[in-house]
């Protein structure tokens, strides 16, 4: 009814200068009340807020925490041991009539910052009591000693008088069952209404979901519980909107590159004590490989104030300071926008140029010489960015019609987009997909994987609890009018680097359309139950891998594995060739009916301890590869024909593997789709039952079933599967091999 007197009170009249509009008193004193109660309706929601938010504390508990300061402070006691001087130090001279004043201000901020901390500790300490669950199993009427403990300090700390929302703070996350329990208790419920054929076959059909999608899905839900108090909603991206992402993203790597520059990230000690070598981090940022025909060499800057920025086949030069300072993720994100919404097209073969990064060397370095000369502005300007962002026109990631192909093409797409929408050569190129999905294209020359990882690691998380997004998927922040829009830069491109251009473009979609990517998670155990094997998780995994090659091709071939060297200056990696006498001895008596599992188990610690010792030897400067490849060097320098190293297997893996956390092993598998021989997902699926096999060998792992042994059969049956960068939220290690 208000809004109804208020739009009767309005009186209009014409005049020769137009309408007049004039306000009745009632409709003042209307709109003047319809203020006031929505002041009221705010200051009580903030009230209701701020009660809830320190329940199952109260005001008058700071009150009284603040009054008992006070008389301490009176009687000359000093209950902060020093703090509130401290405080009062800090606090602005107001002569010496006020110094009484200062004194009190310094008390009110140390009870609040006490009594903070006592709410926190609650909550904690609430939470972790309300995880208790015990008490539902126990018979009716019964309660044990342990449940009547749990009682009395649930009331003790759940406060009086709680409202409706008190508990929020303090209720544990829902937690994620195991998929096992789950589809056992399934099978359960549906044995007495089905045949024994029907209830076959469901359990036949259980196995199956148990054994190709359940550890992806299993795998999500627990990624959506440690982000969200509720893992019922799978597909969680920070914002769908590109522009913010990318906004974000920049703002937090450039926040990196602040603390690189100041020194203010720690390095990297082995037990705490030994460091590594941190020569890599200098070159992250303002770094390009330059090709040369004989060899490249890495150009660095000291510093660059801009990004280059790919999106539809144009270039644009982004500032990323105003003035001395960053600019804000909501300014970046403007600036991003903007460049969505440009119509311009590309200029012709501008938007395959960055092909040329992927074609041999020796021809894309000739070809730069003319860009030098043509369009050395803009040359300039993307290799002497920060790095590059590409701001795909595709979306990526899951879908749920098929989650496996698309993570996998997830995958091929961060490795290499369409062949012309990365620039290479750079250090890295940060790739944001039209739907708010983002990864890291890397290149190895710089540094090794672990430097870039724990980059993205401090970049995502700085993203997920530093900036954050508004409710509506923007950056936080402000717009900036006064910004100038980014600047477009133009390729003037000589008529003969054309063909070029065609000729790179072609290259790369053959080689990009040649690689076979599959990624997948593991699930079943991680590194705390190789942990409890007393094993490294490392050997466990490089001898179980050779299990798998074997028994994906049939015989052995060379393997090898990185290791890094940076216990040394400059230190970067050495090879060890995990395919170890030691380790074929073990997948033969694998592979052989009449060995038993304590002498298969003998033989596989064998081939750990081996395996353990070659590490070793490479981490401590003692491998072969290294070597042998310096007097590979040696032998061109003098023009002395050498075929070593030289040769490629087209027919080979390349696998990579992370732990993440305790309980969860990645898997990225690589291989040639032009290879007869190869089948990434293949490989992937004797992986797995590699691991279960191994595992079953040992009394903690007996739950394990055991599919292969000495059968020479193999399961056509393919594993599908992926899993995204984590956040920094589990602890993780990366490994590749190389078969």
């Amino acid at each position: 009814m208000a809004e109804a007197h208020q739009a009767v009170g309005f009186r209009t009249s014409l005049t020769s200068d137009g309408a007049e509009v004039e306000l009745s008193a009632p409709v003042l004193q209307e709109i003047y009340l319809s203020g006031l109660r929505s002041w009221k309706r705010h200051l009580s929601r903030f009230w209701n807020d701020f009660l809830t938010g320190v329940f199952p504390a109260s005001p008058l508990s700071w009150l009284f925490l603040f009054s008992a300061i006070q008389l301490a402070w009176f009687l000359q006691l000093d209950p902060s041991l020093g703090l509130m001087e401290k405080i009062k130090e800090l606090l602005p001279d107001w002569g010496g009539q006020h110094h009484g004043l200062r004194g009190v201000l310094a008390a009110a901020l140390f009870a609040s910052c006490l009594w903070g901390t006592l709410i926190f500790t609650l909550h904690v300490a609430l939470r972790l009591l309300l995880s208790y669950h015990g008490w539902l199993l126990e018979p009716h009427g019964a309660m044990s000693s342990p449940t009547k403990t749990w009682l009395a300090l649930v009331r003790i700390f759940s406060g009086r008088h709680p409202m409706l929302f008190s508990y929020q703070r303090s209720l544990p996350r829902q937690p994620v069952p195991s998929v096992q329990d789950t589809v056992r208790k399934y099978l359960e419920s549906v044995r007495p209404v089905l045949s024994d054929e029907d209830f076959d076959w469901t359990a036949v059909l259980a196995q199956e979901f148990l054994r190709l999608q359940a550890s992806l899905l299993q795998w999500y839900l627990r990624l959506k519980s440690w982000w969200a108090s509720n893992y019922d909603f799978l597909y969680v991206t920070p914002t769908p909107l590109q522009a913010a992402r990318a906004g974000n993203a920049v703002h937090a790597l450039l926040l990196y590159r602040h603390r690189l520059n100041r020194q203010e990230i720690p390095p990297t000690l082995l037990m705490g004590m030994r460091p590594l070598c941190s020569a890599q981090y200098e070159k992250i940022f303002n770094t390009t490989r330059i090709p040369g025909v004989q060899k490249d060499y890495i150009r660095h800057l000291h510093d660059s104030q801009h990004v280059a920025v790919f999106h539809r086949g144009r270039f644009f030069r982004v500032g990323t300071h105003s003035r001395n300072s960053l600019l804000s993720p909501r300014a970046l994100e403007q600036q991003f926008q903007r460049i969505l919404d440009d119509p311009s097209p590309a200029c012709p073969h501008e938007e395959h140029l960055a092909a040329l990064t992927a074609a041999p060397r020796g021809t894309w370095a000739q070809v730069r010489r003319s860009l030098k000369t043509q369009a050395a502005e803009a040359l300039e300007a993307v290799e002497g960015a920060a790095f590059f962002v590409s701001l795909d026109a595709e979306p990526a990631g899951l879908t749920r019609e098929d989650p496996a192909a698309s993570l996998d093409a997830y995958a091929h797409a961060l490795l290499a987009g369409r062949g012309h929408d990365r620039w290479f050569d750079k250090s890295f190129t940060l790739i944001v997909f039209s739907n708010g999905k983002l990864g890291l294209s890397v290149e190895h020359s710089w540094a090794d994987c672990p430097i870039s990882g724990h980059m993205w690691e401090f970049t995502l998380a700085t993203e997920c609890f530093q900036l954050g997004y508004s409710t509506d998927g923007h950056c936080k922040g402000h717009l900036d009018p006064t910004l100038p829009r980014p600047q477009r830069l133009q390729w003037d491109l000589p008529d003969q680097i054309h063909s070029s251009i065609s000729l790179a473009l072609r290259g790369a979609k053959i080689l990009s359309e040649n690689v076979d990517c599959h990624v997948f998670p593991f699930s079943l155990f991680g590194k705390s139950f190789i942990r409890r094997c007393h094993l490294s998780s490392d050997s466990f995994i490089q001898i179980a891998l050779q299990l798998a090659h074997f028994r994906d091709r049939g015989q052995f071939c060379l393997t090898y594995e990185s290791a890094m060297t940076r216990l040394f200056l400059e230190g970067r990696t050495e090879t060890v060739r995990s395919c170890t006498r030691e380790a074929c001895n073990f997948v033969r008596a694998m592979e052989d009916k009449e060995k038993t599992d304590p002498q298969c188990l003998a033989l596989f610690r064998v081939a750990v301890d081996k395996h353990q010792a070659l590490l070793k030897a490479a981490m401590s400067g003692q491998g072969v590869d290294r070597h042998l490849f310096a007097l590979y060097v040696v032998s061109r320098f003098l023009h002395l024909q050498s075929p070593f190293l030289t040769q490629a297997d087209d027919h080979g893996y390349g696998v990579s593997y992370i732990f993440m956390g305790d309980d969860m092993i990645t898997f990225h598998i690589s291989s040639k789709k032009s290879s007869t021989k190869t089948d990434s997902h293949r490989l992937g699926q004797h992986i797995e039952d590699a691991l279960l096999d191994v595992a079953s060998l040992f009394q903690a792992g007996q739950h394990f079933k055991r599919r292969f042994r000495g059968s020479g059969k193999e399961d056509s049956r393919h594993r599908c599967g992926f899993l995204s960068r984590q956040t920094g939220a589990s602890k993780t290690s990366m490994t590749s091999t190389y078969f």
